[in-house]
């Protein structure tokens, strides 16, 4: 039942931290003598990776929570989870969801972000190796 929230935990904090990489990305660039010369390969910032995680997290958050909706489990008045007002028991069974499904969906997302990121980034190694080898006009 409340197994989409710690997915959006994690969501939460990878958005912040996307915010923050961002900014600080952006200053690194600005930061840039005028007259200097940026490399013209183009690499896809880490920033812009997370954001791919961050889309991933909250789209499946967003489907999970309407799907509990959907089926009851979710109430528009407190404490919002059905299984919350059904006493001690309902609510250990929850945090026993939480801990075991809710954080094997987190960490599944994150590793096929991680591959995700880790294909990107040998596309980019490869695409650069291609660039050194083309011949110099």
């Amino acid at each position: 039942m409340a197994c989409f929230i710690v997915p959006a935990a994690e969501a939460v904090i990878t958005t912040v931290a996307s915010k923050i990489l961002e900014a600080k990305e952006k200053n690194a660039v600005s930061a840039q003598p005028q007259g200097a010369h940026l490399e013209t390969r183009e690499k896809i910032p880490f920033s812009r990776k997370l954001k791919w995680l961050n889309a991933m997290l909250w789209g499946g958050v967003i489907l999970l929570a309407f799907e509990h909706l959907w089926h009851g489990e979710i109430v528009p008045w407190f404490p919002f989870l059905t299984a919350a007002t059904e006493g001690a028991e309902a609510v250990s069974e929850m945090l026993h969801e939480m801990m075991t499904v809710g954080v094997t969906m987190a960490l599944l997302v994150t590793a096929v972000w991680g591959v995700i990121v880790a294909v990107v980034s040998a596309w980019e190694k490869r695409a650069a190796r291609q660039a050194d080898k083309a011949p110099q006009e």
